[in-house]
């Protein structure tokens, strides 16, 4: 601060000095242009010799000291002094160079003399008719212009010694209030925590969002990146903008409060957590648990094939012990009717669902959840109005789509009295309507929209996480593909989910055009062996 004080009083104080050398100049101009005006000198110039005791002296010197000049010099063409403070100079010839104001010219200029450094000015002494007769020169003592100057400066050094305590202290504010902000860290330190901070945030495998007080995104790194599947580009948006309308912009923005929030973005299931920081801002993080999810859902579906498959032994078990009563008694036809009989039945039920459905995935699928509803007392059904090829773009995503709604189905209806689950899928050109009804006691109609809510459920949570997300993911994937999920009443009763998948089918492969045979024109036929054929025919 003192230096910039002191750099700006120098670069004040050099315009200042040249100010003041200019005032000198045009003040010694004024006083020379009023002494040449006169006619009086310019008459007593013509009509007398230059003398100590002379008109020119006498007037010369009225003006000098009445103007306060340092001296008047009056000569004439040939450069002689009519007239000076020193008597002594009086008929010697000038000092310095008159040509330009003999030759008409005004002067201004700061030069040195018999009388030292001073500030003057020049100007031609003219007679009545306008010729040049002589000069006049009138200086200004420099001295008293540097006078003036020093004078200026302990003036100029109290505002700068005012101004420079006014900038010490903002400045010691500044800093108190930087180091409290700073917790006392200096520089290097500030420099090695932003360093630190940087490799910890884009190296950790935590997705990491920063937002400001308005609720903008003012940082990501890598991982968020990749989970939210955005980029820099984001910064500085609402979380509105950025990822679009949604639960997952609805927990980043705050809307959506609690800890271990489960959202979905895309196929990903996230968790995230969201804490407010001192500047109004807030900090969130994301935590991938969409394998964790899987393996959960892996471990729900190995529990139900468990028990279905404990199920199927106890079944399998009073089926051989009939089986093997019936050859005890000998009743062998009996015994291979009953074996026919159950044979047929899981055999019934693969062909009818591979007759339908094209897709091996879709088809296994199918035949796997019908032996385990089976075995928990529901009736699983493939309409007869589905018609599947095998032309599926995306099988994966519409095994997930089903396998959720029929697991779904199979929980509402368990343990009612003639439970009941029917599939049906059929095709509309290149759409695939996936319809799946059961017989359980429905959605209310204030809850058809929350359904699909990442978290929303009315099942008791199972130990490895959450529930609500299964329905969520149907929509996603449906809409993802351009497609809907909705969800009605069933005829009868119950529950209706609607999947509607535009360009779910890939074209058909066009028929290959066989090429017309050649006509071929019938071999003759002997008469006898004609007659001998149509007397065959006759008998």
């Amino acid at each position: 601060a003192a230096g910039v004080v002191v750099l700006a009083t120098g670069l004040f104080l050099a315009p200042l000095s040249n100010q003041l050398d200019d005032q000198a100049m045009r003040r010694a101009l004024a006083i020379a242009q009023t002494t040449a005006a006169m006619p009086q000198i310019a008459e007593d110039l013509q009509s007398t010799r230059p003398s100590v005791d002379g008109p020119v002296q006498r007037e010369a010197e009225q003006i000098r000291k009445a103007s306060g000049a340092e001296y008047v010099v009056v000569m004439d063409r040939h450069g002689t002094r009519w007239s000076h403070t020193d008597l002594d100079q009086i008929g010697g010839h000038v000092s310095t160079d008159p040509s330009q104001a003999l030759a008409g010219k005004d002067v201004m200029e700061i030069d040195s003399g018999t009388l030292g450094r001073s500030a003057r000015g020049k100007v031609p002494l003219r007679d009545a008719d306008g010729a040049i007769i002589g000069a006049v020169s009138v200086g200004i003592e420099y001295d008293s212009v540097r006078a003036r100057l020093i004078h200026a400066i302990p003036g100029l050094f109290a505002y700068a010694g005012g101004a420079l305590a006014v900038g010490a202290l903002a400045a010691w504010l500044i800093s108190r209030r930087l180091h409290r902000q700073t917790r006392d860290l200096a520089f290097s330190d500030i420099s090695a925590l932003l360093s630190e901070r940087e490799a910890m945030l884009h190296g950790i495998r935590e997705g990491v969002v920063a937002l400001d007080r308005a609720g903008r995104v003012r940082l990501l790194n890598d991982e968020a990146q990749r989970l939210l599947g955005i980029g820099d580009e984001t910064v500085g948006m609402p979380p509105d903008e950025a990822l679009g309308e949604g639960r997952t912009a609805d927990v980043l923005a705050g809307r959506v409060t609690g800890t271990d929030l489960i959202a979905v973005r895309g196929q990903r299931v996230l968790v995230v957590n969201r804490m407010p920081t001192d500047d109004g801002g807030a900090v969130a993080t994301l935590r991938d648990r969409t394998e964790l999810e899987q393996l959960g859902r892996e471990l729900d579906s190995t529990r139900g094939l468990i028990d279905a498959l404990r199920a199927q032994d106890h079944e399998h078990a009073n089926r051989m012990h009939t089986l093997l009563g019936l050859l005890e008694l000998e009743m062998f036809e009996d015994a291979v009717d009953f074996v026919g009989e159950v044979v047929g039945d899981h055999r019934a039920t693969a062909e009818q669902v591979t007759e339908k459905i094209g897709d091996a995935l879709l088809a296994a699928l199918l035949v796997g959840k019908a032996t385990v509803a089976a075995e928990r007392g529901v009736a699983l059904w493939v309409s007869d109005r589905t018609r599947l090829p095998d032309r599926l773009i995306d099988p994966r995503g519409l095994v997930t789509v089903v396998g959720n709604l029929v697991d779904n189905a199979l929980d509402a209806v368990a343990g009612t009295p003639h439970a009941r689950v029917e599939v049906e899928l059929r095709t509309e050109g290149r759409t695939a309507v996936l319809r799946v009804r059961d017989t359980g006691p429905g959605i209310p109609d204030a809850h058809r929209e929350s359904i699909f809510t990442e978290g929303w459920s009315t099942k008791k949570p199972p130990a490895h996480g959450k529930r609500g997300i299964g329905l969520s993911l149907v929509r996603r994937l449906a809409e993802r593909q351009g497609g809907s999920a909705t969800v009605g009443e069933a005829a009868g009763g119950g529950a209706e989910f609607t999947i509607v998948l535009p360009e779910a089918l890939t074209e058909p492969d066009p028929e290959p055009v066989r090429p017309p045979e050649p006509l071929r024109h019938p071999e003759p036929v002997p008469a006898a062996q004609a007659l001998g054929a149509v007397e065959e025919e006759t008998r």
